[in-house]
């Protein structure tokens, strides 16, 4: 195996690399809606024989996890169809069941072949049959693809459990901290070590090809923003100037970075075209100007600003430069993200003295609070914008928290070992 490249205080590896190290995600999945839909998923076999990876138990996982659904346990099942021929309604009725999964597995070289098919059992009626490919290593993927199919069809929202999220975990290491950019499946699987540094690392950032990160290195002995490809673990450099160098946020078309730079005295917020290679200035304010991020059509930046006198979040149109105050309820709003929807924008919100994650409509202004844990920050919003990822505070302890638009679903993502912090959901 090649050597990972090392630098001072830094060690980059590959993604693809099989590596398991301390800090990985366990979940705990603390609420749900109250009446979830039961559905079975009859186990998923190649000839009654076990898959490298139980294809059943992650759709089951997923799917419960999203809060809204309640697989039922293999262990109370009375039949294992793997076909809708095999299929004896009565015994899924029996059981509660709303929907049923079941599927095939046929192999040709190392190539699976799942055929899935989607049920109502209360009508005996057949939603879809499709079917899906993959390698020995692509089985977890093709899990994750079968549950988003059956997520959109019962809820009518496309599924996100196909995404993948890039956080930071801080791990002590003989008395001083270690720092690590991490990604992962959404769920915690196959968790990938892409950087290590004695330096702090802040503020990943999704291309929305999902193929590259940039983030916040303090490698150089001051905050630089680094661009990194994730399959091969090559990096670039984009800042070095003085002073503050942070915030990195990518344009819906991946040709610009929005950043915040403090280069010429105060802290502004930018634009860096990648082809170009060329800094436009983007505000102009004594206020401090950070944490930008895009609308979904491009046009525009919501970013947060004290020029009110408190955080406040803002809106800035970069065809006119017209800025517009976005929130006014209460005295701290920042961190601002968007929905794909472009209409509802998440935030940290000071309510009661205590930081927590808030949603606004932006077309009512009615604003709600949707957690009520200790310390929230860093939200950031699925791809379907039924959930977001925030960082919070567990005892002591760092952790990932997730909660629903509607604040009906919550669960926690802790670290094994160490804190965890500043996740980013990726666009796909």
């Amino acid at each position: 195996m090649r050597k990972p490249e090392i630098t001072i205080g830094i060690c980059l590896l590959v993604l693809m690399l099989p590596l398991r190290v301390l800090a990985e995600l366990t979940i705990e999945i603390t609420q749900g809606v109250d009446n979830p839909t039961r559905i079975g998923i009859s186990p998923i076999t190649q000839d009654g024989k076990s898959l490298p990876e139980d294809v059943s138990k992650i759709i089951s996982a997923d799917l419960e996890r999203s809060g809204l659904f309640q697989p039922i346990p293999k262990r109370d099942m009375l039949s294992f169809p793997s076909t809708v021929k095999e299929v004896y309604y009565r015994d899924w009725r029996i059981l509660g069941a709303e929907y049923l999964v079941v599927g095939k597995t046929s192999r040709q070289g190392g190539i699976y072949q799942i055929t899935f098919s989607l049920l109502e059992v209360h009508s005996s009626r057949l939603v879809f049959t499709k079917m899906v490919k993959g390698s020995n290593t692509q089985l977890r993927d093709l899990a994750h693809y079968i549950s988003d199919e059956v997520y959109l069809a019962v809820t009518g929202i496309p599924g996100a459990f196909s995404t993948r999220v890039a956080y930071i975990t801080a791990i002590p290491s003989r008395g001083k901290m270690k720092f690590r950019l991490m990604v992962s499946d959404v769920d915690g699987a196959r968790e990938r070590l892409m950087l290590e540094s004695k330096e702090p690392i802040m503020s990943p950032a999704w291309s929305p090809d999902a193929k590259h990160l940039a983030y916040v290195s303090f490698e150089t002995g001051r905050p630089a923003i680094f661009r990194q490809n994730l399959v091969t673990a090559k990096r670039e450099q984009l800042t070095n100037f003085r002073g503050l160098n942070g915030a990195p946020a990518w344009s819906p078309d991946g040709r610009k970075l929005a950043l915040v730079l403090s280069k010429d005295g105060n802290p502004e917020i930018y634009t860096f075209d990648f082809q170009s290679r060329r800094f436009t200035r983007r505000t102009k304010h004594f206020a401090i100007d950070t944490e930008p991020n895009w609308t979904p059509d491009g046009k525009s930046l919501v970013f947060t600003s004290d020029r009110g006198g408190s955080p406040q979040i803002y809106k800035l149109v970069m065809a006119t430069g017209q800025v517009e105050r976005l929130t006014f309820k209460g005295s701290y709003n920042a961190r601002p993200r968007l929905a794909a929807d472009g209409r509802t924008l998440v935030m940290v919100h000071r309510n009661n003295g205590r930081f927590h994650i808030a949603s606004q409509d932006l077309v009512t202004g009615d604003l709600r609070v949707l957690t009520q844990t200790y310390l929230d920050e860093s939200p950031t919003v699925a791809p379907n914008g039924a959930m977001l990822l925030y960082a919070t505070k567990k005892g002591n302890k760092g952790v990932l928290a997730a909660v629903s638009l509607d604040a009906g679903v919550k669960f926690f993502l802790p670290a094994r070992f160490g804190d965890v912090r500043e996740p980013a959901w990726s666009p796909k």
